[in-house]
């Protein structure tokens, strides 16, 4: 497997010695995995927890898991991807709708069920209503591109920032304009890449040129003079530093390029991947393909011992069927009563969270002392003691009443604090979903499905499924009492 590797030191008390142990940490549990490491993103001195869209190489890995250059990003901790579980959660279904997975060096950590469902509500959620949840970014960052200035990132080639406004760098716009002609005269962008390398152009990073460093400049839609940040499109925004006539001819290039033959394999989403064992060995059952003699592709799951060594007689099972069987036995479950469940787990992690990993207990317990001393005060006032004195701490409390109420107002800012309401709403929805939507199957099994195992037995074979629920949560059936639309049959 090829994966990145993510590092990040937070603050002076951590040292660049901090980053080489966690890279060798990293290098090694890589070694032992057979993983094979395609690049390293380092992140220094920045918080993970205060605002995530400072750590610019963390940007960056986000931004370039899309082009399918590696299968996993491996971290010494988890705590070093993100702290805060709405980020993390955020970001991981970024990397997960690119085939990414985030792997942990030292930890060998099986969520418990409630933070499972917890990343399930706010990924969906996100998802639903295309945005992050993070309430700490948007506001500003909205305002600032609704006044067309920069929002930070990494900065495209050919412009600078002036006066928070993004201009036209001349000593490398050229570089811009020069690659875009070649690639509409018919230049691979692997000569393009070439050719710069060996002039000794670098891109905004100081690296040198690659091939999908050419495609992000030639699919930006700036270098027309379209300014976008998420949902807010500003046409003539940004001064323009190619004619559109010649970035259409550009994009149409890329469009038939994208065409041609083997340019997009097929790509299959086993979507009980990691959760399913084998029953006969304990083994992890991973997804396998073959090909027929007639050249068609078949896919299957099948026992990692009987597949490397033999060392197991699991027969391999076709990856529609048991896909299949377990996501209508799941479907079966979304009831009104396990919904409820489900959001009492969320809103049980949620307090955890917010109870472990954030100041909002503290600042609420300083407002109770606050208003402890105050009510004291007043007793004091009631009882007849009247001095200067007094009433200049009593002013005072108030004061400082009012200013850690607003540091709490910015502590909550910082998280997002789901009612149950709007949980048990998500939730509902998936009632509704198409049961022939593989998107759809993904949700309901990401969501309910911790664990499967499976056993041969002469009728097919058996399944024992635990789900992420507290009560009555392992269920076991055969295959054959599972049609494909149906109650199944539990044992």
């Amino acid at each position: 497997m090829r994966v990145a590797v993510y590092l990040r030191y937070s603050s002076e008390k951590q040292t660049e010695q901090s980053i080489e142990g966690q890279q060798r940490v990293c290098a090694e549990f890589c070694q032992r995995k057979g993983y094979e490491i395609v690049h390293t993103y380092i992140d220094r001195a920045t918080s993970a927890y205060k605002d995530i869209r400072k750590r610019l190489e963390f940007q960056k890995m986000i931004k370039d898991s899309d082009k399918k250059r590696w299968d996993a990003v491996v971290v010494y901790k988890l705590d070093r991807f993100a702290r805060n579980r709405y980020d993390s959660a955020m970001y991981k279904a970024k990397l997960k709708k690119n085939g990414v997975q985030v792997l942990s060096a030292t930890e060998n950590i099986s969520d418990n069920p409630e933070g499972i469902i917890l990343e399930s509500v706010l990924e969906g959620m996100a998802e639903y209503f295309s945005q992050e949840l993070s309430q700490k970014v948007t506001r500003g960052m909205n305002e600032t591109a609704l006044k067309g200035n920069y929002t930070g990132g990494i900065l495209p080639l050919g412009y600078k920032v002036v006066n928070k406004k993004l201009v036209i760098d001349e000593e490398t716009a050229p570089l811009v304009r020069k690659a875009f002609e070649l690639y509409a005269s018919g230049e691979s962008v692997v000569n393009i890449s070439k050719r710069f390398n060996q002039a000794g152009y670098r891109t905004t990073m100081g690296s040198k040129f690659s091939k999908s460093s050419f495609y992000s400049i030639l699919k930006n839609k700036k270098y027309i003079g379209i300014y976008k940040y998420q949902d807010i499109v500003i046409e003539g925004g940004v001064p323009a530093i190619v004619d559109k006539e010649l970035f259409d001819k550009v994009q149409n290039k890329i469009v038939c390029s994208s065409k041609a033959p083997g340019a997009n394999k097929a790509h299959v989403d086993y979507l009980l991947s990691g959760k399913l064992f084998c029953g006969h060995c304990g083994s992890k059952i991973v997804a396998d393909s073959g090909t027929s003699k007639t050249g068609k592709v078949h896919n299957y799951y099948a026992c990692k011992n009987y597949k490397k060594q033999k060392a197991c007689d699991k027969k391999p099972m076709r990856k529609n069927e048991i896909e299949s069987a377990v996501f209508h036995a799941t479907l079966k479950l979304l009831t009104p009563d396990t919904i409820e469940e489900l959001a009492d787990m969320a809103i049980e992690q949620i307090e955890k969270d917010i109870s472990e990993n954030t100041t909002i207990p503290q600042i609420e317990k300083e407002i109770s002392n606050i208003d402890k001393s105050i009510e004291n005060l007043v007793l004091m006032v009631e009882k007849g003691i009247n001095s200067e004195t007094l009433f200049e701490r009593l002013t005072e409390l108030e004061q400082l009443k009012a200013t850690t109420y607003d540091k709490l107002e910015d502590a909550k800012n910082d998280v997002v604090i789901l009612e149950k309401d709007h949980i048990i709403w998500w939730l509902s929805k998936f009632c509704d979903g198409d049961i022939e939507d593989m998107s759809f199957r993904k949700k309901v099994l990401d969501l309910l499905v911790n664990s499967v195992t499976v056993w041969d037995d002469p009728d097919g074979y058996k399944i024992t499924v635990v789900y992420n629920i507290k009560s009555d949560n392992t269920h076991t059936y055969n295959s054959s009492d599972i049609p494909i639309s149906g109650t199944p049959k539990k044992r």
